[in-house]
Order: structure tokens, then sequence, then C-alpha cells
């Protein structure tokens, strides 16, 4: 009893979980079976293959005892969720509290564990926010002239003119808890060995600030499997318009959010604060709780309660002196994974279409859902006919480490058999499963900014996945609406059809209009 009343008094904490009860009908059911099954991964990645379980208590840790039958029934559903996360239960103690039953799990993995995290970075331009991965990734302090921002710049232009212009995408991780960094960001082989060595891996996405490439950033967060968005603000410089629309475009995706005040050194604690209670207004309009991570004992209250997106934590971070660095690097490890698709059917959306010598064609993405290995056949499409091309898998490498498989939320190459760079584009579907083609759909949008009023013809560019398509507005359940209205739209792509779901997300935008749906209904072109 005293382990247990140990455990209880620290609360959950990286490798423990407190349960009162779960049950076959509501827990075993695909969403909550897969957070279930997400929530244990996290539990053994950080227990470095060991997680402690207790059942019978409140999320609080109060002592509550549950009857003989909802015990068995939580051991019966608990055996089942290892065996789908790779593990099993090895020990079980039991003890009786209330009349009732008080249960402390043992789990142990017998799979490697690695958890894999992918974070999108965004935020105005020269806020800092390529300089920050970078001195993230190596360790190195920057020289407050953009020194480390190179590591992800890597276009001539994009060099030269000190402005990212792509997505561009890097990577650390983790080892017994221990930050494994970059000597060398630019080295292939040193990325593979990252990979190769770590438990827990973050990648990042790096977005693009200048205001004309929003098409670019609105691609890196919603195109991408992101689990947590990281919102970059300068704080000589405070929230902008672009901060705002950022954030907006975030939030709309229901991505959990990390927001970083950087560039503390540059200005007066003073100033810093200020632009601190700047954005915790903004965060309080929007309905967020705004949380300023002072120190380490921070972080365990709010690490497992971002999924919800109500919490959002912000740091003071300095690139040039390394300030809040520690507590970043601490955020970031205990940060569980989300992406809760693995084991569904394979998808991935083609970001972007390379011809590598001695390789072949390879498209690159991130995994949507499901896992994929090399030797698989697949389906690519659609195409303009609206059907699809049969293709094999030859090779995958996530950050030049090649691998015999890969799965959600994993950044990859994938080298193809069976089709050429010039029958992909961006935005196809590769696939295990038959591929829709989708011309025409039903959404309800929320029009966030225009300026006067929209009508049946209006043609936004829209964004679903890596999906970047005119569509055209070709019935709308009102004569017309205007910025800060809801209602049903019948919207048809342009120009070739895509494979998209019921319920899928999206954004619009045309100039600086703007405006975010829901896909409610699909119709397949015949």
């Amino acid at each position: 009893m005293d382990q247990l009343e140990t455990i209880l008094d620290n609360g959950e904490q990286e490798n423990i979980e407190f349960k009162e009860y779960l049950t076959e009908e509501l827990h075993l059911k695909d969403e909550r079976r897969q957070g279930l099954v997400c929530q244990m991964k996290h539990r053994l990645s950080m227990g470095n293959g060991t997680a402690l379980y207790v059942v019978g208590v409140t999320d609080g840790g109060m002592l509550r005892g549950i009857s003989s039958s909802k015990y068995k029934e939580t051991l019966s559903v608990l055996n089942c969720i290892a065996l789908e996360a790779g593990a099993k239960v090895t020990d079980c103690k039991e003890y009786k509290v209330n009349k009732g039953y008080v249960g402390l799990l043992t789990i142990k993995s017998h799979l490697p564990a690695k958890e894999h995290i992918l974070i999108g970075t965004a935020g105005h331009v020269d806020h800092g926010k390529s300089t920050l991965v970078g001195s993230l990734v190596t360790g190195i302090m920057d020289d407050g002239a953009g020194k480390t921002r190179i590591f992800l710049d890597v276009q001539p232009h994009e060099i030269e003119r000190g402005l990212s212009a792509d997505l561009s995408y890097s990577v650390y991780g983790f080892k017994n808890g221990k930050a494994i960094r970059l000597k060398n960001p630019l080295s292939k082989k040193e990325k593979a060995g990252v990979v190769e060595s770590v438990d827990k891996l973050i990648s990042f996405v790096d977005t693009v600030g200048h205001e004309p490439w929003l098409r670019t950033t609105i691609r890196g967060i919603v195109g991408q499997k992101l689990d947590y968005g990281l919102l970059v603000v300068a704080a000589d410089d405070g929230a902008t318009h672009v901060t705002k629309e950022h954030l907006g475009i975030l939030l709309a995706m229901e991505l959990p959010t990390i927001i970083a005040i950087t560039k503390i050194d540059r200005v007066e604690e003073g100033h810093t604060a200020e632009t601190e209670k700047q954005i915790m207004h903004i965060l309080k309009v929007v309905g967020k709780i705004p949380l300023r991570i002072k120190s380490k004992s921070d972080l365990h209250a709010i690490s497992n309660r971002l999924n919800d997106g109500v919490i959002v934590p912000i740091l003071r971070v300095s690139s040039v002196t390394k300030a809040g660095f520690d507590l970043l690097d601490q955020l970031l490890f205990q940060l569980p994974k989300r992406n809760l698709g693995a084991q569904k059917p394979f998808q991935m959306y083609v970001d972007k279409v390379y011809q590598v010598t001695g390789v072949g064609t390879v498209v690159s993405g991130s995994i949507k859902q499901g896992e994929v290995k090399v030797g698989d056949h697949l389906q690519l499409g659609p195409t303009d006919d609206g059907g699809s091309i049969p293709v094999k898998v030859q090779t995958i490498e996530t950050h030049y480490y090649r691998v015999d498989k890969a799965s959600a939320g994993d950044i990859v190459g994938i080298a193809l058999k069976g089709a050429k760079p010039s029958d992909i584009w961006r935005g196809m579907l590769l696939c295990e499963k038959e591929i829709k083609s989708i011309r025409e759909f039903e959404a309800e949008v929320i029009i966030l900014n225009h300026p006067t009023r929209i009508a049946k013809g209006y043609e936004p560019v829209v964004h679903i996945e890596t999906i970047a398509e005119t569509a055209t507005f070709e019935k709308l359940e009102q004569e017309y609406m205007m910025a800060g209205q809801t209602g049903r739209v019948t919207m048809r792509f342009k120009f070739r059809p895509y494979h998209i779901y019921e319920g899928e997300k999206f954004i619009f935008r045309e100039g600086k209009s703007k405006g975010i749906g829901r896909v409610l209904k699909v119709f397949e072109a015949r």
C-alpha cells in the first residue's frame, strides 16, 4: 500500500496514468480506443518501456474503489489496449478500498518505444521562427543576426534575403530524457543517425511568415499531419495582424498551440511583459486559457492537458542567450503523441514530387493514417479523368534514414514504381484502398473576412490537406453571405477532382478574404 500511496501523492506524471474504470462498450470503440492506445504508447515511451496504471481512482488521485465487475472489465480493456500498443500487463497488485477494488498495473512494452511528435511553426516574418528551431536542434546560440536560421533556409534567395520562402524541415530528439541535437544540421547522415538512435523524435515543419506567402503557411499547417503548433511572437514587435491570422489558422485546424515569445534579449523585461499581456488578451478573446510557464513544475500541470486545446502555454525564450530553452526542451519531451490514425488503412496526401537519380519517382508528405511498408501495392490518384494509378513502394526514408515501414505522423519520402513525376501533382492521395474522385461537395462555411457580399459564382482557393485548388460556390442556402456569417454551400473544384471525405476541415481564401469550413457531404464524380 505504501507504493500506491506514494504514487497517488505525486500524481499523474511521465509514465503514470490514473483511471477510475473503463468499459468495453465505450472505450473499445474506434476513436476512444485509438486515444487510449496513443496515451499508453506515450506513457511507455516516457517510462523507457514501462508504464504504471492505477485503476479505481479519480483523475486527481483520490481513492475511489470500484465494484468487482467494473474492476474485471477495466482490466480486460487495458489488456486489449496494451496488446494493440505492443505491450502487455506484467503485474497487477490488488487493494480493497471502500468495499471496492483498486489496482496497480505494471505494463511493459515488447516493442522498441519511439514517439514521433510533429510540430508546425507559425508567426510573423522576422519574429525568429527559423532561428529558434535552428538553435533548438543544434544547441548553438544565435549571433543576433540569424546565424542559426541558415540551417533551415536552404535556398540561395532565402539565405540572401533572410526570409523563408518554402516549408523547411528539421529534427532532434531525446534518448533517456536527454536532448540529442545535431552537430551539423546540414548533414543528411547525421539526421539519419538521430532518427535511428533516439526514443523520442521531434520533427519541425517550419512555415513562412512573409504575408504574400500565406498559401505556403496554410499548406504547412493544413497539409501536414501536425500534432502541435508553435506560434512565435517577437518581444520587440508584439502580436501583429499576421500573428493573429496564423493563430486563427492553428485554432481553426484544432491544433493545440504553444506560444514562444522570442528575442527577449533585445528588450527590457517590462516590454516583454507587455507583449505577453497582449498575447494573453488575444487568447482570452477566443476562449483559450493562457498559462505562463516559469518553471519545470508548471510543465507537469499542463503537458497532458494540451490535447483539449483550451490551455495555451506561453514561454519566454532567446536564441541568443538560450534563455527558456531548458523549459521548451522539457515541454517538447513531455508532449504526448496526438495522431490517432495508426490502425486505419494507409493514406498520405502528396506534398512534393521528385525525380531522384538512381531511385526514380519519389513522393513526400506526412502520413495521415495507417502504416506503409516496402513492397506494398498502393493506389495513387485521382487522375484528371477520375481514375487511379497502381504503384509499388520501392523504398521509404524519414529525414534521410531508410526504414522498412512508417506510420501515421511520420514525414517520409516514398520511392514509387509505376508512375512518372509528370503523372503526379500535389494533393493526390496515396493509399491502399479505392480512391474516390470528388469534384463537388457540400460544406458548412464561416466567412471570417470579406469586404462585400459573397454570392453564387465566388471562386476562392480551397486548402484541404495538401490540396490548394480553386473552387466555385455553386449554390448557397441564402442569396449571399457576409463576414461573420455561417451557412451551407455547394462547392465544386474548378480544374480537377480530388479525394476528400466528409468531416474534413478546410480553409479558403481569395485576396484578403478568408473563411473556414467543414465538408458535410461529397458527390462522387461519374
